[in-house]
């Protein structure tokens, strides 16, 4: 009989089932790296926020 082995990691409520890959300039790595830099946020989280942000200024 085989055992199932639990998954690690931190469990998540927001399962992030999609990948995207993008490709950027040299100009907008450089602001994205200013923005991690100044706010610790790794870089998809920096993009996160800015997709949110957007979202947010739109559905008003």
């Amino acid at each position: 009989m085989q055992v199932e082995k639990k998954k690690t990691g931190r469990p998540t409520d927001d399962l992030k089932n999609h990948e995207l890959k993008i490709r950027m300039s040299d100009s907008y790595m450089e602001k994205l790296e200013f923005c991690q830099k100044k706010t610790g946020m790794t870089r998809v989280d920096v993009i996160r926020t800015g997709i949110d942000e957007v979202y947010q200024k739109l559905k008003k």
